[in-house]
């Protein structure tokens, strides 16, 4: 029912944006025969407005993946280098709830791990909302920054990385075996705010599914109970991305192709000293306000990096 519903929703905009366009299409050609300024100038705009509407839905059209419709947990690493990747980190995790709230999605913070003087050595989050597994799944890679570092007395040009993995919110109808004696899990107090349960008792979980090293946690729930549930969910959406990414993997072996996954490539730079630039490595797409970016406007990297997956597909 629910795809059902998703499915009725896009025919119906679909058919909006047929019966708009020959409307306004219609009223311009009769205002253009009656030499009536006002009237073509209002269908000129309306059909510019659909223009864009169309392209939107054309880009949506894109996210044809089986779970593209899914909730995200996004999982954002600190690279090495101490205090400054740990505040690219933090920055990272700014850039991307700003992006989900301006797009009305809600933003939930499961794991928080604050760094030794500033930022997070690691954070985890669910983006919530139609769609937000297709949007954010581009964003998957390490991320670089260019800056002169505020914790450098010396003010010295430093470069810090920092790891985006993103992860749809899998149903619970899918079934993912995970066996009790492959977990390891520990429990210990969280760190960071929060509220009244926080630092208080060992609430927090941390699971290690062992055949595959996968490590997942969570603290912020109320407690320990609840934090598992949510690491066990985080889980199994890291083991079926990762069964997932192993048949890409082999699938473009026995293509033949050399392909970059980018897992654990570097996929964008992010600079701002000596020049500011945002330079997408995968699309070669370029943004001069380095400012705007971080405050979460990534819609065109978005963008362009499906426009070129999905080329690359009908290729």
């Amino acid at each position: 029912m629910r795809e059902r519903t998703r499915l009725q929703g896009q025919l119906a905009a679909f058919r909006k944006l047929e019966r708009e366009l020959a409307d306004n299409v219609e009223l311009l050609a009769m205002a253009e025969a009656e030499k009536d300024t006002g009237s073509v100038t209002e269908a000129e705009n309306a059909l510019g407005t659909l223009r864009d509407e169309a392209r939107a839905a054309e880009l949506a059209s894109l996210l044809s993946g089986e779970a593209d419709q899914n909730d995200a947990f996004v999982e954002i690493h600190a690279g090495q280098g101490g205090t400054e990747s740990q505040d690219w980190a933090a920055m990272l995790a700014r850039m991307y709830s700003r992006w989900a709230e301006a797009h009305g999605y809600k933003v939930e913070w499961l794991e928080e791990s604050p760094g030794e003087e500033a930022g997070v050595k690691s954070a985890t989050f669910r983006v919530s909302g139609e769609n937000a597994y297709g949007w954010l799944k581009t964003e998957s890679g390490v991320h670089r920054l260019v800056r002169i570092s505020p914790f450098d007395a010396n003010a010295r040009r430093h470069t810090s990385f920092a790891s985006v993995w993103v992860y749809p919110v899998i149903d619970e109808t899918i079934d993912v075996e995970i066996l009790d004696k492959d977990l390891r899990i520990d429990t210990y107090r969280a760190s960071g705010a929060g509220g009244q349960h926080v630092n208080k008792t060992d609430s927090a979980v941390r699971i290690t599914h062992v055949p595959t090293g996968v490590v997942v946690q969570c603290q912020n729930e109320r407690s320990q109970a609840q934090n598992k549930a949510v690491a066990l969910q985080l889980l199994r959406s890291k083991l079926i991305e990762l069964e997932e990414r192993k048949r890409a993997e082999e699938l473009a072996r026995a293509r033949g192709e050399v392909k970059d996954v980018a897992w654990g490539s570097q996929i964008r730079s992010y600079v701002m000293h000596p020049y500011t630039m945002v330079k997408d490595h995968r699309t070669e797409h370029e943004v001069g306000d380095v400012q705007r970016v971080l405050d979460g406007d990534i819609d065109e990297f978005i963008r362009d990096y499906l426009n070129k997956t999905a080329a690359a597909s009908a290729n």
